[in-house]
């Protein structure tokens, strides 16, 4: 070959590399906290103070992302996942969540849990136009993309799922006496919201309201004065220590009302065991994802693969502990909007792919929960199905339900 042929050749090679690494190239973007090697991902959740039990929450992601950085990362990149402890205090929030963002420089703030804790820190990460990710609470609030585009929440809202037990009671126990518990604030209102819009024009049903404050040390006067009025039903809206102290005081009081708890203390682990497995027959709850307890998963693809990550990275975790589900299930929401970004790192294009999440069916998910999203939707689940604790095990029953306002069986 001559020496202008052969030059040329070269050009045209080094033309054809440029022409296709090029716009590669030029598509890599990134924002604080991205590169070409790393994403780092900033999260607070409560590993002591009166909400310790949510700290496997926070343990179980850490095991995700070590998983997925031992299997190469989210598209080549390694995920840096810095957790904190803020202890269930609002103020201490704040101060671990400036700290992520101002001295550790995180591309967003992921799975924080708590409504009080994400309450504090909503305008802050807004105003710095900061993601507040797949947040570890169903505050109805963090689904407000007009007001907070910053913001997305993760769970089921409580109102949905207060919806979902007003329809149940006012089908299966209609006439019945209702008594609710809740805790006084954002999480315990919106949950007593939920039940209440769902409940309707029958609101005389309910007896009594009563609250309790996150630093009482028990409820067991509040469920006394509860039984004093006699309700047929007692619906408790607490956190998990809460929710076992009045599965077992109102057993001490050899009473028997249909008892109801949410979701985020339906943990076998943290909840029915201390408050006692014979106590805990035939209280009802709801699930959007799977029981990794439950017989009838033994076989499942999804839920064999969680014990598996389970036995490698937390060897030492109970596996009737919900919140471990809970934190590897948003973990998993977190790896596929990212793989989904590409390498447009940016945290517009993080918000961009987070509201563009369509029919996602996950590992452990319960058939027919699906994760959708929409620039004007920012309610990843709005799925649950009712489920009543027999033996040592959830037991589902009825459909998988919409929890909106007019939604029923498998809508959204």
């Amino acid at each position: 070959m001559s020496a202008p042929h052969a030059r040329l050749l070269s050009i045209s090679a080094t033309a054809m590399l440029l022409a296709i690494a090029g716009p590669a190239f030029a598509q890599k973007k990134y924002d604080t906290g991205a590169s070409d090697t790393e994403i780092k991902l900033g999260n607070i959740v409560p590993y002591s103070g009166p909400a310790s039990a949510y700290g496997a929450v926070g343990k179980a992601q850490a095991g995700y992302f070590k998983m997925i950085n031992e299997q190469g990362g989210i598209n080549g990149r390694k995920i840096n996942y810095i957790s904190y402890d803020d202890a269930y205090s609002p103020p201490k929030s704040v101060e671990q969540t400036r700290k992520l963002v101002e001295s550790d420089e995180v591309l967003l703030m992921f799975s924080a849990l708590g409504t009080a804790s994400n309450t504090a820190i909503h305008k802050y990460l807004n105003g710095k136009k900061v993601p507040q990710l797949f947040l570890a609470t169903g505050a109805t609030k963090w689904a407000d993309p007009k007001n907070f585009p910053w913001t997305m929440g993760w769970l089921p809202s409580y109102q949905s799922e207060g919806r979902i037990y007003a329809k149940y009671l006012m089908k299966e126990k209609p006439g019945a006496r209702i008594a609710v518990l809740y805790q006084n604030d954002d999480f315990g209102k919106d949950y007593l919201k939920g039940l209440k819009d769902g409940i309707g024009d029958k609101l005389s049903s309910i007896v009594i309201e009563e609250s309790y404050e996150l630093t009482e040390p028990t409820v067991d006067s509040h469920i006394v004065k509860i039984k004093s009025l006699n309700p047929d039903v007692v619906v408790v809206f607490a956190t998990p220590k809460f929710a076992a102290q009045s599965i077992k005081k109102i057993a001490e009081l050899a009473w028997k009302p249909m008892m109801i708890v949410p979701n985020v203390s339906a943990s076998i682990g943290a909840v029915m065991r201390p408050a006692g497995i014979d106590n805990a027959q035939g209280v009802l709850s709801a699930a959007y994802s799977k029981d990794a307890t439950d017989p009838q998963w033994k076989d499942d693809a999804g839920m064999k693969a969680y014990h598996a990550f389970l036995a490698k990275y937390l060897p030492d975790a109970n596996p009737a502990d919900s919140s471990l589900m809970s934190g590897y299930n948003i973990a998993e929401t977190m790896a596929i909007m990212l793989k989904q970004c590409g390498d447009d790192l940016t945290r517009e294009n993080v918000m961009r792919q987070s509201a563009n999440l369509k029919n996602i069916q996950q590992s452990t998910l319960l058939p027919g929960v699906k994760i959708n999203t929409s620039p004007t939707d920012f309610s990843p689940i709005e799925q649950l199905q009712l489920m009543k604790f027999q033996g040592e095990n959830w037991v589902l029953f009825g459909d998988v339900l919409d929890g909106e306002l007019g939604g029923g069986a498998n809508g959204r």
